[in-house]
C-alpha cells in the first residue's frame, strides 16, 4: 500500500505516456521546411527567382515558428496597457507594449519582406516581391495574427493615398513613417463607431475645413493598432458624404494631436494588438480622396478590399497552424493501443483538414499570383476566415480536453481566429458585396471566365456551368429573395473557385500527381450529390492516400 502511495502515477513504463518531449506542437520547428505545400507555391510563382528566395524563406521559417511564435504566447498573457495621464495629469494616451511585442517586431522588421529595400533586391533577382510579401504575413499569421494586424493594417493604402492627395509637407512626414515598409506597424483605421461599422449612414463623427487641412471631432468604438502613427478614419463632410482621411498623431507644428485614448479593449484574443475606444477632439486631418461625388466610398471600398485580403490569410494562417498542431499531436498521442492519427476516424478528420487548408491556400495566393478579380476579396475572406474558426476548433477536438487548457497551444487559436469573421465585415456583408460587384460591374462575368480556364475535369466543367445558371437564375428574383438568397450562391461560388485553383494546380507537375488527389477529395466533398445515402455506399479510397495527403502537408522530420 506504501509503495503505491509514494511512486507517482507516471512512474516506470507509464512515464512515456506524459514524456512533455514527445508532444512538441509547431512551436520551435521550421515553419518554411515542414510546408510543402508553401514550397511548391513558391516554386510555381518565383519561377527563376526561387533558388535566391529559398534561404530568405528558410531563415524566416526558423524565426517565426522559432521566437516570434514563443513572444505570441507571452505577449498573449501580458498584453499592452494604456498609461492615460502622465505625472502632471496630463492625457498623453499613451499605450505601452511589452517586451515580447517589441522583440518580435524587431525580428520581424530586420527580415522584413515587405520593406522597399528587400523588395528591390527580389526583383533584381528574378523574383516577385508580392509572392514573398505573401509568404512572409502567411509565416507570421501562423504564430500571430494579432501581431500580423499591429504590422499591416493598411499601409500600403496610406501611403498610396497620401502620395495622391495629401499636401506636399505631409507626403514626406508619411514617407518617414513608412521607410521600413508598409509592414511596419505604424497604420491603423478607425471606422468603427457605436453605431456599428457596416452602418455608413449612421456615421457621427464630423469633419470641419481648415485650411488645406480639417479638423475631425467625433468618437471611434473599434480602432486596431492604437499605437499606430498613421490613422484612417472615417468622417463625415459638411455636405454629407463619408470620406477617408489621414490623422497623424502629431500635428503639422509638432505639437500632440487631438487624438485621445480613452480605453483599451479587453478581447476575447488577439491580444498582441491594441485595440481601444478612441476620440477625436479637432484632430487635424487631410483628406484621402477627391472631391467628386462618390470619390470617398470609392476609395473607402479599395482600402476595404486591401484589408479583406489581409483578414483572409490570417484565417488561412490559424488554419495552417491548427493542421499542424493537430498532426503533432494525433502522431505521439496514444489509445487502444495506437497513436491517434492511425485511427480510422482520426485519419478522416485529418485529412479533411489538410484539404480545407489547401484549397484555401489556394485562394489566398491565388490573389497574390493571379489576376485581381473583383469577386476575390469578399469570396476569399469569407471562406479562409470561417475556416480559421472551424480548423482551430478541430484542433481543440484533436487535443480532446489538453486543448481547452491554455498551457497547451491551440486554445489561443481558438480566440484569436475568432475575430476573422468579424473584421472588416462579416458573412453578410461580404455577401451584399458580391451583389454590389455582379450588379453594378457584372464581375461575375470574368470570375466565371476565370473558372473556365482553369477548370481540368468534367465534374468541375460542369459545376462552372451550373454556377452560371444559378447567377442567371438568382437575377431574376424579387429583391428581398435574392438577398436571402446571397449566402448560398456566394457558398457555391467559393467552392467552384477553389476547385478549379486546385485542378489548374495539379497540372504544375510539382507534386507527383499529389495535387490532383487533393483536387479531387475536394470536388468530391464540397461539388458532388452525395445522394440519399449520404456517400456511405461511395468506394472507400486507397489506403495510401492518406499517407500521400499527409505527407505532402506537413514534414515534421
Amino acid at each position: 500500500m506504501g509503495r503505491y502511495l509514494m511512486e507517482p502515477f507516471d512512474h516506470g513504463d507509464r512515464g512515456d505516456r506524459y514524456a512533455t518531449e514527445r508532444y512538441q506542437g509547431a512551436a520551435g520547428r521550421n515553419w518554411w521546411r515542414c510546408d510543402p505545400t508553401l514550397r511548391l507555391l513558391m516554386r510555381r510563382y518565383l519561377g527563376d527567382g526561387f533558388a535566391w528566395a529559398q534561404p530568405h524563406l528558410d531563415r524566416l521559417g526558423e524565426l517565426t515558428g522559432g521566437l516570434v511564435a514563443q513572444c505570441a504566447e507571452e505577449s498573449d498573457r501580458n498584453p499592452p496597457r494604456l498609461e492615460k495621464y502622465d505625472k502632471w495629469g496630463r492625457d498623453i494616451s499613451q499605450v505601452v507594449m511589452p517586451p515580447s511585442f517589441h522583440a518580435a517586431r524587431e525580428a520581424l522588421m530586420a527580415d522584413n519582406f515587405t520593406s522597399p529595400a528587400f523588395a528591390e533586391q527580389a526583383r533584381a533577382n528574378g523574383a516577385d516581391p508580392a509572392v514573398l510579401g505573401a509568404a512572409w504575413t502567411y509565416l507570421l499569421d501562423q504564430a500571430d495574427i494579432g501581431m500580423g494586424c499591429a504590422l499591416g493594417t493598411g499601409g500600403d493604402m496610406v501611403v498610396a493615398l497620401a502620395e495622391k492627395h495629401a499636401p506636399p509637407d505631409v507626403r514626406d512626414r508619411v514617407r518617414e513613417i513608412f521607410a521600413n515598409g508598409f509592414y511596419s506597424g505604424e497604420a491603423a483605421q478607425m471606422f468603427t463607431e457605436r453605431s456599428g461599422g457596416s452602418d455608413l449612414a449612421a456615421l457621427e463623427t464630423e469633419a470641419v475645413p481648415a485650411g488645406d487641412a480639417w479638423l475631425l471631432s467625433g468618437f471611434k468604438w473599434f480602432a486596431s493598432n492604437a499605437n499606430g502613427s498613421a490613422f484612417v478614419v472615417l468622417a463625415r463632410l459638411p455636405e454629407g458624404a463619408v470620406a477617408p482621411f489621414l490623422v497623424l498623431w502629431e500635428r503639422r507644428d509638432g505639437s500632440r494631436n487631438g487624438v485621445r485614448i480613452r480605453r483599451l479593449k479587453d478581447k476575447l484574443g488577439t491580444r498582441s494588438v491594441a485595440a481601444a475606444e478612441v476620440e477625436l477632439t479637432g484632430a487635424e486631418a487631410f483628406l484621402l480622396a477627391g472631391t467628386g461625388s462618390g470619390s470617398g466610398l470609392g476609395t473607402m471600398m479599395r482600402l476595404t478590399n486591401a484589408s479583406r485580403l489581409g483578414v483572409a490569410m490570417m484565417g488561412l494562417g490559424v488554419a495552417r497552424r491548427a493542421l499542424v498542431e493537430a498532426v503533432c499531436y494525433a502522431g505521439a498521442r496514444e489509445a487502444f493501443g495506437r497513436p491517434l492519427a492511425e485511427q480510422p476516424l482520426m485519419r478522416r478528420k485529418l485529412a479533411e483538414l489538410v484539404v480545407e487548408v489547401e484549397a484555401a491556400q489556394a485562394l489566398v495566393f491565388d490573389w497574390y499570383a493571379g489576376p485581381r478579380l473583383r469577386l476575390a476579396p469578399a469570396l476569399v475572406k469569407l471562406r479562409a476566415a470561417r475556416l480559421g474558426v472551424t480548423a482551430a476548433s478541430d484542433a481543440i477536438e484533436v487535443h480532446g480536453g489538453n486543448g481547452y487548457i491554455e498551457q497547451w497551444p491551440v486554445a489561443r487559436l481558438l480566440r484569436d481566429a475568432q475575430v476573422n469573421p468579424i473584421w472588416e465585415g462579416g458573412d453578410n456583408i461580404l455577401c451584399l458585396d458580391v451583389r454590389r460587384a455582379m450588379v453594378k460591374e457584372r464581375a461575375h462575368l470574368p470570375f466565371l471566365d476565370r473558372l473556365r480556364a482553369l477548370a481540368t475535369s468534367d465534374l468541375v466543367r460542369t459545376r462552372v456551368e451550373d454556377l452560371a445558371k444559378a447567377i442567371e437564375a438568382w437575377s431574376a428574383l424579387e429583391h428581398s429573395v435574392a438577398e436571402a438568397r446571397l449566402y448560398p450562391l456566394a457558398q457555391f461560388m467559393a467552392d467552384v473557385y477553389a476547385a478549379a485553383l486546385l485542378e489548374d494546380q495539379a497540372t504544375w507537375g510539382l507534386d507527383d500527381g499529389r495535387k490532383a488527389l487533393v483536387a479531387r477529395r475536394y470536388a468530391e466533398s464540397h461539388l458532388v450529390d452525395q445522394g440519399p445515402l449520404r456517400g456511405i455506399d461511395r468506394p472507400a479510397g486507397e489506403p495510401s492516400d492518406f499517407d500521400t495527403l499527409l505527407s505532402g502537408a506537413v514534414t515534421l522530420s
